[in-house]
C-alpha cells in the first residue's frame, strides 16, 4: 500500500514523497515495520536529487515515536541518520530519469525486506504482468509541481497508493499463509480462520458503487451530482466506468487518453469533506474500475490485487468483459467487479455467459503462489457493477415509455431480462439487487434527457446495475442521476453500508495462545493418512474446446496434513497441458474433507498432438502428503480427432470428414511434412483448400455479408460445439447458428493451426515489407500452395465484406487487425509481439484489402 502520505508530512518545504510502501525491516533477529519513500528534492542551482526515507508507520507497535532513517542509492556504507543530513543523489534537470535497482552490496544498510508487490505504474492492472516492488522509473514521470498541485489541492487530496499482495504486519493471520512458515504454522492459520467470530467484532463502513457507461466521451461537466451530492462522506468508493474509448486504437491497441481524463473528472469529484487515497486502477479497453479509501482506513487495506477478463471475439477481445478489483478491508475479503456484457436485446444468452465466463476466468494470485488464485466466489463480500445490457422484452417501445411516463417501474420491471434469468438462476446466483425506483437509464439522446430518436430507436431500459453477495449489508439508496447528460447512459449510483470483521486484539491473542496449547498437546510425531474416494478416471469422447469435469474426494484422518500433486521423475509440471487439478494442493484438518476437481480441456496448444497420436489421454498425478505417502491416480480416455488443431496441408489432403477416418490415417497426414512445392511424392487429388474453411466462410458469405459488427461480437460457445461436430461429421446440412457463431468459429479455425496461413518462416520478412504492396505480393508467392491459396481466399472474401460495409460498418483498419494476428503469428516459442509488431502485420493485411490482384 502506497503509504506516501505519512511520509510527506514529515518533510521539508521542497521535498516530494514521490511513492511509498510499508515493509520489514530485518536485522539478525529482529524485525520491526517500516515505511520506505522514494523523495525528491529540487535543486536551487536546477536540478534533482532523490532519497530512500525509512520511518516506522503510525498505528503500528502502539504510540513508539516515528524514528527517521535513510538509505543512499549509492554503494557506499550509511548509518541510519536524519533525513536533513543525508547526501542525495542528483542529476541535472534536463537529463531524463534513470531506473534505480535495488543493487547495493549486503552489508551496506539495514536489510529491507518489502512484502508485496505491485507498481504505481497503471499498464500493471492492463497488463496482468508482475512488476518489481518499487519501479522508480515510472515513479520519476510526476513533476515536483505537479506533485505539489495535487498534494496540496483543496478540500480533496488524492493520493497515489497503488500497490498489489501486501501484507499488513498486524495481518497475523495471512503472515502465516507465507512459504516460510511450515505446517504448524498452517494448522494455526486454519484454526484462527475457523475461530475468526471469537476475536473480531463487526463495524459498519459506508461504501459508494457507481458505474456510467461514457459512450466514449470526454468529461464534460463535473462527477459531483454522481459521486458525492447529497450524502455523507463514503468511506470507500468504488467508481465503475464502461465505453471509455470507443476508437479502434483503443480496442486493438489498448491506449486511450481518456483513462486519465476520466481519473482526473472521478478524482475532483470524491466528497469534498474527506481525503482519500487511491488504492488501484485497472482497465481493459472502455472498462475501468477506480478504488478509493479514506485516507484514515488505508493502514486497514492489504492483498490488492487486479485482474481483467476479455469475453468479446474468441473470448478474448477486451471491447466486452469485466475487470475487477479484490482487496482485504481488516478480516473482511472484497472484491469490486465492473462488467459490460454483450449488447442487443436478443443475446440475453450471450450475457449469460459473459457473466459466467467472467467469473470462471477471473482469478487474483495468492500471497503464497503455491496455493491456487482465489476466484470471485471465494471473497466475503461482493459488489458487481457496470453496464449490464439487460433490455426489457416483450413490450413495445411505445408502451415502454407510457409505463415510465406513468411511474408504474413495478409492471415495467416484470418484463426486465435481468430479473427473468436471475429468477430461473441462469446468472448472479445469491446477489441481490435493491428496488428499482428510477427510470431506465438507456437510451438517451447525447446532452438531454430526450428518448433515442435516432433511427434505430432503442427502447430504454435499465442497462446499468448495481448487485450484491455477502453478509451485513445494508443498501441505503439507490438512483440515477438525470443531471449528467454526456452519455446516452445515465449514471447510477448505490450507497451501502457493509459490516467488515475488525480484529480486537487482546482477543485475538487469546485465542491464538489457546490454538497454540492445543498443538502442544498433539503428537506431532504421527504420519497422516487420507482415503480417496476413487483413483482412476476415464474421460470418454473429448472434444476440442469442449471441458470435461471429473471430481473425487479426500478424506483425512486423525492427523492433520497438507496435500499436493507434485511432478513425476524428468517433468515440468504434475500432469498434461491438457489437465488440471483444482485445487492442486492445500491442507486438511482431522477428520475433514475436500473435493478436488480433474478438469480435461484441449486447446490449440495441445490438439495437433492428440491428433497425430504424438500424445494420448493418459496421465498418472502423484498425490503427495506432506510427511506421509504417495497416492497415485490414473487418467485415460479417447480424443475425438478434429480439423481444428489440424495443418492447412493435411485438411487439404482429407477429402472425407476427419471423423470417418481411421485414425491411423489421421495420424499419418498430419505428421506428413510441410510440401512447399510439387514434388511427386504428394498424394493424390488434393483440395484447394480445406473444405473446413470454404464451408464457414460460404456460410458467412450466403448469410452475413450485411451483419452489423461481423467478427467483433462473439457467437455463443453451445453453437460453436454444434459448428465443430458439423465441420467434423460433414453433416454440414444440420448446420444452424448465428451468424456471430460462425464468424468466431472461422476466427478460432485460424488460430487452432500448427503453422499458420503465413507460415513462420516468413514472419519477419512480412514485417519488412509492410508497407510495399508489390514486395508483400512477393513474400505470398513463396508460401507453399495450399498457404498461398488459403490467403487469398480469405483476402477475396473480405474483400467482398468491405464492397458492403455501409451495412455492415466494417472497414480495412478493422478487418487488418482482426485477421493481421491470426494469419501473421510470431514464430513458436518467440515472445509475444509487441505493439511495433502488431501494427506491422496490420499494415501487412491492409495492402491486400486496399489492392484487388
Amino acid at each position: 500500500m502506497d503509504q506516501s502520505v505519512a511520509i510527506q508530512e514529515t518533510l521539508a518545504e521542497g521535498e516530494y514523497c514521490i511513492i511509498a510502501l510499508q515493509g520489514v525491516l530485518c536485522e539478525g533477529d529482529s524485525r520491526q515495520s517500516r515505511l520506505l519513500g522514494l523523495v525528491r528534492h529540487r535543486l536551487k542551482q536546477g536540478g534533482q536529487e532523490h532519497a530512500l526515507r525509512c520511518d516506522r508507520p503510525a498505528g503500528h507497535g502502539g504510540a513508539q515515536p516515528r524514528i527517521p532513517a535513510a538509505l543512499r542509492f549509492t554503494h557506499q556504507d550509511v548509518p541510519p541518520r536524519s533525513f536533513q543530513g543525508l547526501s542525495r543523489c542528483t542529476r541535472p534537470e534536463s537529463e531524463p530519469p534513470t531506473p534505480l535497482g535495488w543493487n547495493s552490496p549486503p552489508g551496506t544498510a539495514p536489510r529491507f525486506a518489502g512484502i508485496g508487490g505491485g507498481s504505481s505504474d497503471f499498464n500493471d492492472s492492463r497488463s496482468g504482468k508482475r512488476r518489481p516492488l518499487v519501479d522508480p522509473s515510472s515513479c520519476a514521470q510526476d513533476t515536483p509541481d505537479s506533485l505539489l498541485t495535487r498534494q496540496n489541492k483543496s478540500k480533496c487530496e488524492i493520493t497515489d497508493m497503488v500497490r498489489s499482495s501486501t501484507i499488513m504486519v498486524s495481518d497475523k493471520a495471512h503472515i502465516l499463509s507465507m512459504q516460510k512458515f511450515g505446517l504448524r504454522d498452517t494448522i494455526v492459520k486454519s484454526r484462527l480462520v475457523q475461530k475468526e467470530e471469537d476475536y473480531t467484532y463487526i463495524q459498519n463502513f459506508r461504501f459508494f458503487v457507481g458505474t456510467y457507461n461514457v459512450n466514449g466521451q470526454s468529461p464534460k461537466e463535473g462527477l459531483r451530482p454522481w459521486l458525492s451530492h447529497g450524502i455523507p462522506a463514503p468511506d470507500v468508493y468504488c467508481v465503475g466506468f464502461q465505453e471509455l474509448d470507443l476508437s479502434k486504437e483503443a480496442f486493438f491497441f489498448h491506449d486511450t487518453p481518456k483513462e486519465e481524463e476520466w481519473f482526473k473528472a472521478v478524482s475532483e469529484g470524491l466528497h469534498p469533506d474527506a481525503k482519500y487515497a487511491k488504492v488501484k486502477l485497472v482497465r481493459l479497453v472502455g472498462i475501468m474500475l477506480l478504488l478509493y479509501v479514506k485516507q484514515e482506513h488505508a493502514a486497514h487495506i492489504s492483498e490488492v490485487e487486479a485482474e481483467t477478463v476479455g469475453t468479446g471475439i474468441m473470448g478474448r477481445m477486451g471491447n466486452k468483459g469485466g475487470v475487477a478489483i479484490r482487496f482485504q478491508f481488516h478480516n473482511t475479503s472484497i472484491c469490486v467487479v465492473n462488467s459490460h456484457l454483450a449488447a442487443h436485446t436478443e443475446e440475453y444468452e450471450r450475457r449469460n455467459q459473459d457473466y459466467k465466463d467472467i467469473c470462471s476466468r477471473m482469478q487474483f494470485c495468492q500471497i503464497d503462489p503455491g496455493l491456487p488464485p482465489l476466484t470471485i466466489s471465494k471473497h466475503d463480500v461482493i459488489l458487481w457493477l457496470g453496464d449490464l445490457n439487460y433490455r426489457i422484452e416483450e413490450l413495445d417501445v411505445e408502451r415502454v415509455k407510457n409505463l415510465i411516463e406513468e411511474k408504474d417501474f413495478q409492471t415495467l420491471y416484470a418484463y426486465d431480462q435481468l430479473k427473468t434469468q436471475m429468477a430461473t438462476k441462469a446468472v448472479f446466483e445469491g446477489f441481490i439487487e435493491g428496488e428499482l425506483t428510477f427510470q431506465p437509464t438507456y437510451k438517451y439522446d447525447t446532452g438531454s434527457d430526450d428518448w433515442d430518436t435516432s433511427e434505430k430507436c432503442r427502447a430504454p431500459a435499465w442497462c446499468d446495475r448495481v448487485l450484491w453477495k455477502g453478509k451485513n449489508i445494508t443498501q441505503l439508496s439507490y438512483q440515477s442521476h438525470m443531471g449528467l447528460k454526456t452519455s446516452d447512459h445515465k449514471p447510477v449510483s448505490s450507497v451501502f453500508d457493509i459490516g467488515v470483521k475488525v480484529v480486537n486484539e487482546e482477543r485475538y491473542r487469546k485465542t491464538l495462545e489457546e490454538i497454540v496449547r492445543s498443538l502442544d498437546k498433539m503428537e506431532n510425531a504421527n504420519i497422516p493418512s487420507v482415503s480417496l474416494s476413487k483413483r482412476e478416471f476415464c474421460f470418454q469422447n473429448v472434444k476440442y474446446m469442449q471441458l470435461q469435469v471429473q471430481s473425487f474426494t479426500i478424506h483425512n484422518g486423525q492427523v492433520p496434513c497438507q496435500f499436493e500433486f507434485i511432478n513425476k521423475p524428468d517433468e515440468k509440471s504434475y500432469c498434461k497441458q491438457w489437465l488440471n487439478a483444482n485445487p492442486s494442493r492445500g491442507f486438511l484438518l482431522p477428520d475433514s474433507a475436500i473435493e478436488i476437481e480433474l478438469e480435461l480441456f484441449v486447446n490449440k496448444t495441445t490438439a495437433t498432438k492428440l491428433n497425430s497420436g504424438e500424445d494420448k489421454i493418459e496421465d498418472i498425478l502423484v498425490l503427495h502428503l506432506d510427511r506421509g505417502k504417495d497416492y497415485f491416480l490414473s487418467v485415460s480416455g479417447n480424443y475425438l480427432p478434429s480439423c481444428f488443431g489440424s495443418p492447412i496441408h493435411t485438411l487439404c489432403y482429407m477429402r472425407e470428414p476427419i471423423l470417418d477416418l481411421p485414425l491411423e490415417t489421421i495420424r499419418e497426414l498430419t505428421l506428413m511434412p510441410l510440401q512447399t512445392e510439387d514434388d511427386g511424392v504428394q498424394l493424390e487429388n488434393p483440395l484447394g483448400i480445406p473444405k473446413e474453411l470454404c464451408l464457414m466462410v460460404d456460410y458467412l458469405y450466403q448469410n452475413a455479408v450485411q451483419q452489423e459488427d461481423l467478427f467483433q461480437q462473439p457467437g455463443l460457445r453451445s453453437e460453436f460445439e454444434h459448428i465443430r461436430d458439423c465441420l467434423d461429421t460433414g453433416m454440414i446440412e444440420s448446420l444452424s447458428a448465428s451468424n456471430h457463431s460462425v464468424a468466431e468459429a472461422l476466427l478460432l479455425f485460424l488460430e487452432s493451426l500448427p503453422e499458420p496461413v503465413i507460415c513462420y518462416s516468413t514472419y519477419h520478412n512480412c514485417l519488412e515489407c509492410s508497407g510495399n504492396y508489390t514486395a508483400s505480393k512477393q513474400v505470398i508467392s513463396t508460401l507453399p500452395t495450399f498457404h498461398q491459396n488459403v490467403f487469398n481466399y480469405l483476402m477475396a472474401f473480405l474483400r467482398e465484406l468491405l464492397k458492403k460495409s455501409a451495412k455492415n460498418h466494417l472497414d480495412e483498419n478493422i478487418l487488418a487487425s482482426v485477421f493481421g494476428s491470426l494469419l501473421l503469428r510470431n514464430p513458436a516459442g518467440h515472445q509475444k509481439p509487441d505493439m511495433a509488431e502488431k501494427k506491422k502485420a496490420q499494415e501487412f493485411i491492409h495492402l491486400f484489402l486496399c489492392n484487388s490482384p
